[in-house]
């Protein structure tokens, strides 16, 4: 059975300005928790608590490497969350477009009254 993506967790997760840059930092390559943890000015435990959110979400994943626990990004997870966001720009520029038409269409001059 496929399941469909937690959208609500997933972009819960990214509204926060130090999740989506620790995505961001995973992305340019996997880190330790450790290691970016000194990055914010936060605790260790508090960067832990941000990590373990993305991953509940399923944007990111830890691995035990060594010592280290680093964090890699879920990129199908992130493509996911693209295609919605697409299907939505989609969606709207549409209602712009016919809201364009209707005010366009409603603002033309009347003809002149004939006398």
């Amino acid at each position: 059975m496929h399941l469909l993506p937690n959208y609500d967790a997933m972009f819960g997760a990214l509204a926060d300005a130090t999740r989506r840059d620790i995505v961001r930092r995973a992305i340019a390559g996997a880190e330790g928790v450790a290691e970016m943890a000194s990055h914010y000015p936060m605790s260790f435990a508090a960067v832990q608590k941000h990590v373990a959110i993305l991953e509940r979400a399923g944007l990111v994943t830890k691995q035990r490497i060594g010592r280290r626990k680093v964090v890699q990004t879920n990129l199908q997870a992130l493509l996911v969350a693209r295609r919605l966001l697409d299907e939505y720009e989609e969606l709207w520029r549409g209602r712009i477009a016919r809201m364009t038409d209707l005010i366009d269409e409603t603002s033309e001059p009347s003809p002149p009254k004939e006398t």
